[in-house]
Order: structure tokens, then C-alpha cells, then sequence
């Protein structure tokens, strides 16, 4: 639905309705006016007198690219905010459905202020910059009449109170666009390992679950195998790779096996074993970049050599790699490490980077 702009009011059709006994209006707006009527409250006033937090201005590239890149096939949330004036609604009488629907009237000279989705507005400003056909869209908007500066901020604090940002892995299972996410769903459901014991959903495991790896953690491990980047193509030769390899390091994961055939608790595996955790496989994908260059015949003759490993967290070799004062640590030079000592054990050598952690880590 168009918004009417007269000369004296920007005009919305819109639905009225109550929360917490105050008015409220949901209205759909076009695009392109966005920037015009919201107002954002920059990074110039002190954090007392604003509504809103500063902009994160590095999240808002990612918005753009998303409209950018799938204008006919993006998904936008709604933008809540609060109207510091008169506001007036018209009902339509002939719709039949009562006194709830009609025209919201806000004066021209009124102040809209973003409550949530200031993120949204300023990448919606950047995206229609690029694609101006974008401003024909709408957004659905959540008007509030403003009741002053510390009713704004409550209701900034009570939008983002309850908001969970959500877990790595079931982000990565929803994702249709991603490739990376692509990848990881197909090695998870191909590595047979994977496709039984992998939590889909959460991004961590808990101590009574019967599963013994995370989607996010395949992911995470795949992509440093394939070295990709976030939105690098991933072939089919390339795909149909990382499940041979990650299949083959299954076959010598003799612990792995046994509890696909649960003849040991996952939880036993976590509590007593390096092997059971993310740093461990996402050593593996870094091995793995530098192992695939050979010939199969060459790389899974090397991985027989997992089965001689002692992956037990009672193995003091492990402390100040894979573990810090007995806990396992997800840290990026502990994933370095970790590679290092296994590579070591299967006769691998490390790269000058790899190297360099270790002549650290020896000192």
C-alpha cells in the first residue's frame, strides 16, 4: 500500500490497535521513504539522551548486500517506532470490519524515532543508493506515540531484552543461500559418523546429550579444509572431496565408531577425551588443506596413523594445546597447536606459520 504524503501530513493506511492500554498503529511503509521520515539520533548525543544505541556501522554491509542480491527474495523485519507529535486516525467505514482499520495521519513537522531496526533504516538507505527499484518495496512499521525520552528508552530496552541471536548451527541449517552451509549440511548427512551423532540445532553440547559433534563445528571444519571464504563458490568435486576426506578420518576414529554403534556415552567421550570436541575437528579441516593436495592413495594411507594417536585428555601433551589447565579451549592458537601435534604424530610437516606457534609455544 502507497503512503499519501499531503502537503501538512504523512499519511498511512495502517491498523490501530492497544498495547499496555496506549494506542499503537502497524502501517506499511515504501521504502523509499524511510529515509525521509525516520530519525535516527547519532553517535552526537551522550548515551543518556538517546533511544537508541550507536550504530555498528559494520553490520550494515551485510544488510545491503542481502537486499542488494535478492531483490526479489529477501525477507525484512518490521521497524518499530515512536511519534513525538498529533497523530491522528481516520476509520474506514466501508471495509466492514469495525473501527481498526483506516488512515494514520502523522504531521510533517512531527519527530519519528526508530525504537528498533536502526540497522535496517540505514541499510535500506544504502541499498536503494544502488538498486532504486528496492524503494517501490515496503517495510511494516510499529508506531508508538511517544510519552518522552525515558518511555523510548524502556522500549528500546524491553524490544532487545529478550532477543537471542541464534545459534551458529541451526543458522547454518536454514541457510539456503550460504554454500558453506550448503557444504555442511551434505557432509553431515553423508559422513554416516556425522549423520547420527551431530547436534543440528544448538552451537554447543550439553553434558546428557547423545551427540557428539555440532553442525557449525563441520562447517567451521570444512571450510578451513576447502579454504573458502565466506561467499566463495564451492564446487560439486569439491564437496564430494570433503565428504571422502571426512569419511576417512572416521574410519580411524576408532572411539567415533564406537559410539555410532553405542557401545560407549557420548558424554563418557567428551569428559575423557580431546577428540570429542570442536578443536579437535577443526584441527582436522587444517590438516586436511594441506593433506588433499596429495593423491587419496597418499592422504588416507596418512590417516591410518590417527588410530595410534592418544587422544586421552590424560595425555599431558595435550595441556597448553587443545587444553589450558585441563579445560579444552576453542581459542585459535589452540586449534594451531593441536594441528601441530597431530601432525607430528602422523609425520606431517607444518607449515612456516605452524612453525611459529610452536617455536612459541616450546619457549
Amino acid at each position: 500500500m502507497e503512503a499519501l504524503v499531503d502537503e501538512f501530513s504523512h499519511t498511512f493506511p495502517a491498523a490501530r490497535g492497544v498495547q499496555s492500554g496506549r494506542p499503537c498503529y502497524v502501517a506499511m511503509c515504501p521504502l523509499r521513504l524511510v529515509p525521509k521520515i525516520f530519525i535516527f539520533d547519532g553517535q552526537e548525543v551522550p548515551p543518556e539522551l538517546r533511544a537508541q544505541r550507536v550504530l555498528n556501522r559494520t553490520r550494515i554491509p551485510d544488510i545491503v548486500s542481502y537486499l542488494v542480491d535478492n531483490p526479489s527474495d529477501y525477507t525484512l523485519s518490521g521497524i518499530t517506532a515512536s511519534v513525538d507529535g498529533q497523530v491522528s486516525f481516520e476509520p474506514s467505514t466501508d471495509t466492514g470490519l469495525g473501527q481498526n482499520l483506516g488512515l494514520l495521519s502523522i504531521p510533517m513537522d512531527a519527530k519519528i524515532l526508530i525504537n528498533d531496526g536502526q540497522h535496517r533504516r540505514e541499510a535500506i538507505v544504502q541499498a536503494i543508493e544502488q538498486n532504486p527499484e528496492l524503494g517501490y518495496d515496503n517495510v511494516p512499521v510499529l508506531f508508538f506515540i511517544d510519552d518522552g525520552l525515558k518511555r523510548s528508552q524502556q522500549m528500546f530496552a524491553d524490544l532487545n531484552k529478550h532477543a537471542v541471536r541464534p545459534s551458529d548451527s541451526i543458522s547454518t541449517l536454514y541457510d539456503h543461500r550460504d554454500a558453506l552451509s550448503e557444504l555442511a549440511r551434505n557432509v553431515a548427512k553423508e559422513v554416516k559418523v556425522f549423520s547420527r551423532l551431530t547436534e543440528m540445532e544448538r552451537s554447543s553440547i550439553s553434558n546428557r546429550s547423545s551427540k557428539l559433534f555440532t553442525l557449525s563445528a563441520i562447517k567451521n571444519a570444512s571450510k578451513a579444509m576447502l579454504m573458502k571464504g565466506k561467499n566463495d563458490p564451492i564446487t560439486q568435486d569439491e564437496q564430494d572431496l570433503a565428504i571422502e576426506f571426512w569419511n576417512e578420518v572416521a574410519v580411524n576414529m576408532r572411539d567415533w565408531q564406537l559410539a555410532l554403534e553405542k557401545k560407549v556415552a557420548t558424554c563418557d567421550l567428551r569428559e575423557q577425551y580431546v577428540h570429542a570436541h570442536g578443536v579437535m575437528l577443526q584441527a582436522m579441516g587444517q590438516i586436511g588443506a594441506d593433506l588433499l593436495f596429495k593423491p587419496k592413495a597418499q592422504w588416507s594411507k596418512i590417516l591410518i596413523g590417527l588410530q595410534e594417536i592418544d587422544w586421552s585428555r590424560a595425555n599431558g601433551d595435550w595441556e597448553g594445546r587443545a587444553m589450558h589447565h585441563g579445560r579444552i579451549s576453542k581459542a585459535r592458537s589452540s586449534v594451531v597447536l593441536t594441528g601441530n601435534y597431530i601432525k607430528q604424530q602422523l609425520s606431517v610437516p607444518l607449515t612456516p606459520t605452524e612453525q611459529e606457534y610452536e617455536e612459541s609455544f616450546k619457549k
